[in-house]
């Protein structure tokens, strides 16, 4: 990389870097609490005043679930592999199968079976649209007033402002594909069931 590049790449981590904190819809506060970099280094590395270093990228690249050249915006190298890295939240399993930040994203889920009989489930809502296709498994959808349970190549798409919420429909593990933008990662990938 040529010494122009390198400069070039390394003043656009920190307009990066604060807007990916701020698609994810966290603080310079919680961010620190992850990271145990402190506010005001996070601060300086947004703004550009404090040079970006691997000891405070990769905490970050950790935190956000993200690869270090993505978060630093590194050039391609021509390889359209995308080389997953699953990563469990609040029991689900997710494997992304997409590399860029921001846009459309796109998930391999794989829920766990259900406890015991019908699992009390928190339906939510945010901006956006989700589209859910079943790999495997039966997946139990509750759509607003429908309690709909999906099958083995069964699809459902809807707009995230009606109240949703999805879990195993069984006593099996389900694995299906979503899709959805921003707000929909920050609610699935990043935000937990109430009260755990």
């Amino acid at each position: 990389m040529a010494d122009d590049d390198f400069a070039t790449v390394l003043t656009a981590v920190g307009p990066r870097l604060r807007a990916l904190r701020r698609e994810r819809g966290t603080t310079l506060a919680a961010l620190s609490g992850t990271t145990g970099i402190s506010v005001s280094t996070l601060s300086r590395l947004e703004s550009g005043q404090r040079k970006p270093t691997l000891e405070l990228l990769l905490p970050l690249a950790k935190a956000y679930g993200v690869q270090l050249d993505e978060l630093v915006g590194a050039p391609a190298t021509g390889d359209p592999r995308i080389h997953a890295r699953p990563f469990v939240r609040y029991g689900r399993t997710f494997v992304p199968l997409t590399r860029h930040l921001g846009g459309l994203q796109a998930y391999k889920l794989i829920l766990p079976p259900v406890r015991s009989g019908r699992e009390e489930l928190e339906q939510r809502v945010h901006e956006g649209y989700e589209w859910l296709y079943v790999l495997a498994g039966r997946l139990r959808l509750v759509l607003g007033e429908h309690d709909l349970v999906l099958t083995t190549g069964e699809a459902a798409e809807f707009d995230t402002r009606v109240p949703h919420g999805f879990v195993s429909a069984g006593p099996e593990p389900v694995e299906l594909l979503s899709l959805f933008g921003p707000q929909g990662e920050r609610l699935h990938v990043r935000a937990g069931p109430a009260g755990r």
